[in-house]
């Protein structure tokens, strides 16, 4: 393997580990800041000594002992942050004693600092653009670009964002623990969209080279699934963890041989994961037998249309429609609005959905969307509007960061050609 390949093998097992790591550093240090740092300095080190001794067979474990041994170094070094350690009831030593068994998972239990971390990030000291994007940086381990990307905004809005944010947590001086009952209620619509926000960057990941990330999509899973358990009276919850069950069971058949994006009108449905399927048609009856049903559980009943569906003409597009048309009253939103052009299409024609289109094509949201003339040109296609179509795909292609989504958006833009 070349020094280059090794680089690359040691982050990729960074960013699988990196939100435990800051989870677990932040109950020591109790600054989701430092904690931040000390993460990002393990992985310097690693990168010095992984290439000579090969990465270790439990590397999370490794990088969490380094970290701490880090942290024992900072709280020397700095006599201010030793008084804050003092403070804190922490002594050095004990520290030291925690250091984890390299044999030894980082795996957590359902009291899982991932979940403190994430309720944390969510103090109402931060406003709920600055809690989602955080916890976006520090749990899903996301660059900033990723998360401009994912909230349609500037990148350098996002990194101040995300500074500030750490700033006004260290000056909170907030306990590190999933708050009682009446305070969760308070930040469990920015929890919900974080979850939401991770589960989507895995399942259709906004750069890179692969079109999906699972392992952002399991963990975000797992964390709704925790969820769920700790607040089991919430339709919401249970909608997210049943529209989040329903969309990873497609995972398998999101990406053909090669690695190339397949759409989901031409999935191998028989790919689909049944057992993802069963849990999620179970979670959105919960949800749909309690009070207080809101977007989640709309989207989580739109996913079970397409679930449902054996093959793709059986797929009851009027109910997805009609659903979105819900939904779009709700949560008014212009991706909602592309959403609800491409239902409307389907079940009412590609003039039906290209005129509700016509409506947000000029939304300073969508101004640099690669989805909207993607699927401007899907429509233009289907009425056969080809030189019109071609255009939009590669206008789409120049706007995406996915290097499979780009390909695919190109192939689909040489289809356009006329015939010689």
């Amino acid at each position: 393997m070349t020094e280059r390949e090794t680089h690359r093998a040691i982050e990729a097992v960074f960013r699988i580990e990196q939100a435990k790591l800051i989870a677990g550093l932040t109950r020591i240090v109790r600054d989701v800041g430092l904690a931040e740092e000390l993460a990002q300095d393990s992985l310097i080190v690693a990168l010095n000594h992984w290439p000579d001794s090969g990465v270790p067979r439990n590397p999370g474990a490794w990088l969490m002992q380094t970290a701490k041994r880090r942290a024992i170094d900072y709280f020397r070094r700095n006599k201010m942050a030793a008084r804050k350690l003092d403070e804190l009831g922490y002594d050095l030593r004990e520290i030291e004693s925690t250091a984890p068994d390299l044999d030894t998972p980082l795996d957590d239990d359902v009291g899982d600092d991932l979940l403190k971390l994430i309720f944390t990030s969510c103090h109402p000291v931060l406003s709920p653009e600055a809690r989602v994007a955080l916890t976006l940086r520090l749990l899903g381990g996301l660059t900033t670009d990723e998360i401009a990307r994912a909230f349609l905004s500037a990148e350098p809005t996002i990194a101040q964002r995300i500074v500030r944010a750490k700033k006004s947590l260290a000056e909170a001086g907030m306990p590190f623990e999933v708050p009682r009952a009446e305070e969760r209620a308070g930040r469990m619509a920015s929890v919900l969209e974080v979850l939401y926000l991770i589960f989507n960057e895995g399942y259709s990941a906004t750069a890179g080279d692969d079109w999906t990330r699972p392992q952002l999509c399991e963990e975000a899973m797992r964390l709704g699934r925790i969820l769920a358990g700790l607040a089991p009276d919430d339709a919401e919850v249970h909608g997210l963890v049943a529209l989040m069950e329903i969309q990873a069971s497609r995972l398998r058949a999101r990406t053909g041989a090669n690695g190339e994006p397949v759409l989901l009108l031409e999935q191998n449905r028989a790919l689909w994961d049944q057992m993802l399927i069963r849990r999620g048609l179970a979670a959105l009856d919960k949800a749909e037998s309690l009070v207080g049903a809101g977007p989640y559980v709309l989207q989580a009943a739109i996913a079970a249309c397409h679930a449902r569906a054996r093959k793709a003409g059986e797929t009851d597009w009027r109910r997805i429609a009609a659903l979105y048309d819900m939904l779009a009253e709700m949560t008014p939103s212009p991706v909602i609005e592309l959403n609800r052009a491409v239902a409307h299409s389907m079940a009412f024609g590609p003039a039906s959905g290209l005129a509700i289109l016509d409506l947000i094509a000029d939304d300073p949201a969508l101004r640099s969307y690669h989805l909207l003339p993607s699927v401007r040109g899907d429509f233009l296609v289907k009425l056969g509007r080809l030189a019109e179509a071609r255009r939009e795909f590669e206008r789409a292609a120049g706007l995406t960061r996915n290097e499979r989504e780009r390909i695919l958006l190109l192939d689909r833009a040489a289809a356009c050609q006329p015939a010689a």
